[in-house]
Parts: structure tokens; sequence; C-alpha cells
């Protein structure tokens, strides 16, 4: 199904609607112009997007795929359960917000709060991954899951606050210079072999999508950030 979002002047819960009573897996949108909550619980469903969706895009997300061609604004994932977001542009605040599985892959830069209070449970495992760089509170109240910030324009890296109270999961940033001002929840150490073997299917995952080259972005180095083992939110949130 294609639906033109521009010449219809489709509202939001009209879209999403027909992308819900949709018999077909695929549905093609052209022209979008910020409808809101596309895509919102919907699972094996392909959703391809052409234009800039609204807040909230794939939230709850249930094992469908939703790609778009473009931006896409705030809460892009927001507690997104399963399935595949990627977005060829940037995004705004609150990416992946409370998302507890699935994989989101940005080709460009995300902003603040990216995964804000992600967590994993058994075999659900949240990945992120971001070509460019981030705005402060990266990882805030992280628990669990995997956040990767490839910085592929070779930035300073200058967001504030990451990883503050974080007490699960690991943010691997690509930087050939050191991290600072990390908040005392965090200890960050450069990436050994092993941390890079366990993300490195996810950015084979980024470079095949944008068609960049993954080995230029393993040969290079990464710091990994997990919980500080003297964290002092850790018996907040552990029963240890």
């Amino acid at each position: 199904m294609k639906i033109d979002c521009q010449k219809y002047g489709v509202h939001f819960k009209d879209l999403n609607d027909y992308i819900r009573n949709s018999l077909e897996k695929r549905i093609d949108l052209e022209n979008c112009i910020g409808q809101r909550y596309i895509g919102a619980a919907i699972s094996g469903k392909e959703i391809y997007i052409n234009g800039t969706p609204g807040n909230a895009l794939g939230a709850y997300l249930n094992g469908g795929k939703i790609t778009v061609y473009g931006n896409a604004q705030d809460a892009t994932g927001d507690t997104m359960n399963d399935g595949e977001i990627i977005v060829h542009g940037s995004v705004g605040d609150a990416l992946g917000y409370a998302m507890r599985g699935g994989e989101i892959y940005v080709k460009g830069d995300s902003g603040y709060r990216t995964g804000i209070h992600i967590k994993e449970y058994a075999e659900k495992k949240p990945v992120i991954v971001v070509g460019g760089v981030f705005g402060s509170f990266l990882g805030e109240y992280m628990a669990g899951g995997i956040i990767v910030i490839l910085n592929l324009n070779n930035c300073e890296i200058v967001g504030n606050f990451i990883g503050t109270g974080m007490h699960g999961g690991k943010i691997f940033i690509r930087s050939e210079k050191p991290l600072k001002n990390l908040p005392g929840q965090v200890s960050c150490n450069v990436a050994s072999k092993e941390d890079l073997e366990e993300i490195k299917r996810y950015i084979c995952k980024f470079s095949s999508v944008f068609s960049i080259n993954c080995d230029i972005i393993l040969n290079t180095n990464f710091y990994v950030l997990k919980q500080n083992e003297k964290n002092p939110y850790k018996k907040l949130y552990a029963a240890n």
C-alpha cells in the first residue's frame, strides 16, 4: 500500500488506522510531514517513509520494520519491544526511550537523552547504533542493552553527563581522544578485542545498511563505558 501523506493531508490518526488495518505487509509513505506515532505497536509489517515522521515513530514497536529516508523527530522507538528502525538521517531527543528490545540504526546524529532508561531482560537486549554524535545525557539511567556511537566524522565528543545514573548495559564510543567529565557512576576503558567482538555484528549491520566500510570503523579506537562497581545507584536497582 502506498500513501501520499501530503496529497491527502492525512491526519496521524487516520494514517495509523490505515497502516494497522491494511492487509498488505509493506506500507510506503510518501511526503510524510510530521505525522506522529507512525507504526506504534505494530508487528509483522514493513513501513518505508520518505519525508520526516513526527514524534514517537515506532513507539512500542513489537516486531515490525521501519525505514526512514530522511530525518526523524523526538522519541523514536519509545518503549520499543522488538523489531528494527533504520533512519537515513538524524533523529531528535530521547531516541529509544525506555527501549527493551529490538535494534535502531541512525546514520546521522541523535539529540539529548539517547537511550535513557533502556533495559534488558532474559533474551531481550536493545541495541542503538548512531553514526554521528549525540547530545547530553547519553544512556542516562541505563539498565541494560548496548549503545554504540560511531562518530564517523571524528568530531570532538562534547555531550555532557554521559551515563548519569547508569546501572547496567554498555556504551561504546568511537573516539581517538579520551572522554572527559564522566560522572562517578561510569567506568571507562579502551575497548578490547573481546569488547569489540560483542558489537561487531551491529557495526557490520550498520555498514551494510548505509554502505560504509565496516573494517575501517572497527580498526579504530573505541571506549567502553560500564557501570562503576562502586556505583552509588547500584543498590537501588539490583538485589545484591
